[in-house]
């Protein structure tokens, strides 16, 4: 963070506001915002170049495996959002050996963790794809992508846990310059497997996993060139009982959130299977436009995560008020901004996946239900990571258990099945935002409000409060 900054306040209707710390926290994020919307447009890449190449069914086969896919990753990859935490807060206190503790416990978890993950997608991938009630006719390519996808999830899991070990001293700068080069291979392989070599959905599949294993080779070798207690040195690899419980019950309940949410993912995802490849096809290029804004308001998360990590560290609480204006601020920006975009533009955009008319109709019904409401979606996503950095994990976990899950859950089994159609699907992801986003702000004041209580902080007394 950049303590040496001159420090302007402006008063707003919101109260004062840090434009120092907008302006740190603003720059730490622009590499993870262009880190994600390039991994955004390298996903894009993969379905652009199967779906021009190959048609529609090709491209709803790699759609349809997405949900599944992260349902199966994103309990373990939860966890790299606890190494960012208790890294973050050993570099705030300034605690040389417990970096030095976590960052080796980070990258041997991660291998550990990389190899169960694979072992499962590849034995699961077929039987899930089957309960999801994947169309028939895609069913054979959905099954072939995923089982090659998951040979480079180890990779995949490991450069995760490197970047989170970077971002939460402050750099996030490393890891956008090495998702840039495998990404760039990625697209050039997509090119020479598809178009050259007509592998179809198997060379989309193989060309993003050797680019995870770049990716990898990357992350470590730049942390065995780091120096201090950053450094990763192969002897020292080792599981340190206190860092893995420290990063456990952190990162578990972040994983359980990510995991509870791919849940009601994959039962959309299973009722737009039953609308057809066509619909699988035009949701999947719609979710990969959206994620222009969604992975924008990612960046924020992570931005949350290590200012307030560090300023725990530091025991500067005050600040923490300061970091929750500041998110809130970029996301409405990012919303109207991109929001917007992603409306207008949605057709031209859409029509970069497929030339099928019908594929662009049906995915700009989903955009515009999507955008309509997606500030609340964006204050899901951040302040967990605002709670999770103060040591409340399991609170963000519970709003998203309820808000996120249960509900769509409920969603789909009363208000779909009476008036079972594309708009009301769809509809039950902003109705169940605007309900996790209210569970995750209560989460983030009530542990804002234990943080000071413990500190002795009288509510409100100190400078910067806010009433986000």
């Amino acid at each position: 963070m950049e303590g040496t900054t001159k420090t302007v306040m402006i008063q707003n209707r919101f109260g004062t506001l840090n434009t120092a710390l907008l302006r740190s926290m603003f720059k730490f994020a622009m590499p993870i915002m262009a880190m994600n919307l390039l991994q955004l447009l390298f996903n894009a890449a993969d379905m652009i170049v199967v779906g021009q190449f190959e048609g529609s069914k090709a491209l709803a086969a790699v759609g349809a495996t997405g949900s599944l896919i992260n349902l199966i990753i994103n309990l373990f990859m939860g966890l790299s959002v606890g190494t960012a935490v208790v890294v973050a807060r050993d570099y705030g206190a300034r605690r040389v050996e417990g970096i030095r503790q976590s960052v080796h416990t980070s990258i041997a978890v991660s291998m550990v963790t990389g190899v169960v993950v694979a072992f499962l997608g590849i034995v699961l991938s077929t039987p899930l794809l089957h309960m999801m009630g994947t169309p028939s006719d895609i069913i054979h390519l959905s099954t072939l992508y995923m089982k090659i996808f998951f040979v480079g999830v180890p990779a995949s899991m490991v450069y995760n846990f490197g970047a989170a070990i970077l971002r939460a001293v402050g750099d996030s700068t490393r890891p956008m310059y090495f998702l840039t080069v495998s990404g760039v291979v990625n697209v050039v392989l997509n090119v020479v497997f598809v178009a050259v070599l007509r592998w179809g959905v198997a060379g989309v599949a193989w060309s993003t996993v050797i680019s995870q294993y770049l990716a990898l080779a990357l992350i470590l070798a730049s942390l065995s060139k780091s120096e201090g207690p950053l450094r990763f040195n192969w002897r020292r690899l080792k599981i340190h009982g206190e860092k893995m419980q420290e990063i456990v019950r952190i990162g578990l309940p972040a994983g359980l959130q990510s995991l509870l949410f791919s849940i009601s993912n994959v039962l959309i995802q299973s009722a737009v299977n039953s609308f057809g490849s066509v619909m699988v096809a035009a949701s999947a290029a719609a979710g990969n436009v959206e994620g222009l804004v969604g992975t924008t308001v990612n960046s924020y998360y992570n931005a949350a995560i290590t200012y307030t990590g560090q300023s725990m560290g530091a025991e500067d609480y005050d600040q923490i008020d300061e970091i929750a204006k500041i998110s809130t601020l970029f996301v409405f920006a990012t919303w109207i901004v991109l929001g917007g975009v992603t409306v207008l533009f949605g057709r031209s955009l859409l029509s970069l996946y497929t030339t099928n008319p019908e594929v662009i109709d049906l995915g700009m019904v989903r955009l515009k239900v999507m955008m309509a409401v997606y500030f609340s979606a964006g204050v899901m996503n951040v302040f967990p990571g605002l709670t999770r950095a103060m040591g409340y994990s399991v609170l963000p976990m519970l709003s998203t258990l309820f808000g996120a899950c249960i509900c769509r859950i409920l969603w789909l089994v009363t208000v779909f099945r009476w008036y079972p159609t594309m708009m009301v699907l769809f509809m039950a992801y902003p109705v169940t935002w605007v309900l996790a986003g209210i569970g995750q702000l209560i989460s983030f004041f009530y542990a804002r409000r234990q943080i000071r209580r413990r500190a002795s902080l009288p509510e409100g007394s100190a400078e910067g409060t806010c009433s986000v």
